[in-house]
């Protein structure tokens, strides 16, 4: 199975940020969207990714600050302060297993999926877990069926 097919599957809806997008504005797209990253695009290209891991790390990291003395409020945190600017990016002919592999090693639950310089989506391995699991109930049933229907040789009662 091939990243295309999963994202076909999943369907092509994109939430997208530019880097001077407040991170307030992010969380609540988020939330109100149920998705845990935003692509974040400047001038049509991609700029980066921000996740719910960069979400969590900056309020750690400010309420650490908060102890020892005022800190800016959160709400003027933006984008381009948190994101991941150079996120590991899937294909769309990459096969999952590799994605799979990709996404362990580099410790992220999301990819953008390019093609050449064109962001084509989002996969999470939320998408890639379903798509596994929808191909292998796919495959048992497919077995059990020929299996059911295996002709019974002549003479072997």
């Amino acid at each position: 199975m091939k990243v295309k097919e999963v994202l076909r599957v999943k369907g092509n809806t994109l939430f997208t940020v530019t880097p001077e997008t407040s991170l307030s504005d992010c969380v609540v797209t988020m939330a109100d969207h149920d998705v845990g990253s935003l692509v974040v695009m400047d001038k049509g290209r991609l700029a980066g990714i921000v996740t719910f891991r960069e979400v969590i790390a900056i309020l750690a990291k400010r309420q650490k600050e908060h102890r020892t003395g005022p800190t800016p409020p959160v709400s003027e945190i933006v984008v381009h302060e948190v994101m991941n600017a150079h996120p590991t990016v899937a294909s769309l002919d990459m096969e999952v297993d590799a994605l799979r592999k990709l996404m362990l090693e580099n410790h992220q639950r999301y990819l953008p999926v390019m093609d050449n310089n064109t962001l084509c989506g989002v996969i999470s391995f939320h998408d890639v877990a379903k798509a596994v699991l929808e191909e292998q109930s796919f495959e048992n049933k497919m077995l059990k069926g020929y299996i059911r229907d295996w002709p019974v040789e002549e003479g072997s009662n």
